[in-house]
């Protein structure tokens, strides 16, 4: 390992699994978790260039194995780190089908002007256009530049920069998978040059303390049964993400048990399945907007039913009243 220099800044890259850690496992005959924290950073060599690098192995797990406990522990590490002088940034490895959930909870947890960078690969080490050490490379330039502090955890992949508040995985399995649909990306890495065009539109903080037992998604669609309603509902949830129609209508066989859930005490988030654009509560007819708004439930701006899940745990989590919930998912709409 190169020797620490004490001219140049000093970047934690935290290691937590995914596809930039995979190869193909003949054995198995599929991309199994394989490289460890050291072994990635001995392909990417040109990282000691840029900065002193520190190495936290935090574990080898795929995207979908990370929970928001794990996230919850993860931010306590990333915040012990940034109060040390010492540290610039952080950059965190992920597996990419829950990196835009991981650095939302981040996003909201955190609050070091430093930045911290979350990456991942689409591609594995077996591949020939692994594009991991690639990744890693302008997350550690953007970790270093005074361009990327106090904007929130970011996300960079593809030689793109994204808040982590905006941005989601929109492609099964192109490299430029990521993309902030409703904004556009803030900036790009550009020839070992960081380029910030902007800063998130919104962010907010949510100081959690624990991680609640359940919060579901439950995504409606046409001729809807009302038996998977009740059963969520029976179940007495901490809290609902409700993924409706359009800008936030829901078929009319489901609308009154989540109306009942809201009178009931039972925080429901509305969002839409849509890929583009924010719920709104204009059509009044029945199971449309403006009835489910009246009935209390919470209309979501500018966020996908995965990352507004993340956010009502941890209001949930942190003991937030109803007021501040709204305040949290209605930044945007005026009355």
């Amino acid at each position: 390992m190169a020797q620490a220099n004490p001219n140049r800044q000093k970047v934690v890259i935290i290691f937590t699994g995914g596809t930039i850690s995979m190869k193909i496992d003949p054995t198995f005959g599929g991309i199994q978790p394989a490289l460890s924290a050291q072994e990635i950073l001995d392909l990417s060599p040109s990282l000691h260039k840029l900065a002193d690098i520190v190495l936290h192995e935090f574990g080898a797990y795929p995207g979908p194995h990370f929970t928001p406990t794990m996230m919850l522990n993860l931010g306590e590490i990333v915040r012990g780190y940034l109060r040390d002088d010492e540290i610039a940034g952080v950059v965190i490895t992920h597996g990419t089908d829950t990196l835009e959930e991981t650095a939302c909870f981040l996003d909201c947890y955190l609050d070091s002007p430093k930045p911290v960078v979350v990456v991942g690969s689409m591609r594995n080490a077996s591949d020939l256009d692994w594009d991991g050490p690639r990744n890693l490379r302008d997350s550690v330039l953007l970790a270093t530049s005074p361009r990327a502090r106090n904007m929130g955890v970011l996300v960079c992949m593809a030689e793109t920069v994204h808040a982590a508040s905006e941005v989601s995985k929109v492609d099964t399995s192109n490299i430029q998978t990521f993309e902030s649909v409703d904004f556009g990306p803030l900036g790009r890495v550009v020839q070992g040059a960081v380029q910030i065009y902007r800063s998130a539109v919104h962010r907010d903080s949510i100081p959690v303390k624990t991680i609640p037992r359940m919060v579901p998604i439950l995504t409606t669609y046409s001729g809807q049964e009302t038996e998977i309603a009740e059963f969520i509902v029976n179940q007495q949830p901490d809290g609902i993400v409700v993924e409706a129609m359009g800008v936030g209508n829901v078929p009319p066989s489901v609308a009154p048990i989540l109306m009942k859930a809201a009178a009931d005490g039972i925080p429901l988030i509305v969002v839409s399945r849509c890929l583009v654009g924010r719920v709104e509560r204009i059509y009044s007819y029945d199971g449309a907007g403006k009835m489910l708004y009246e009935a209390g439930l919470i209309f979501a701006d500018y966020i996908n039913a995965q990352k507004a899940r993340i956010k009502l745990l941890m209001a949930v989590g942190a003991n937030i009243d109803k007021q501040e919930l709204r305040d949290i998912f209605e930044w945007s709409h005026v009355d």
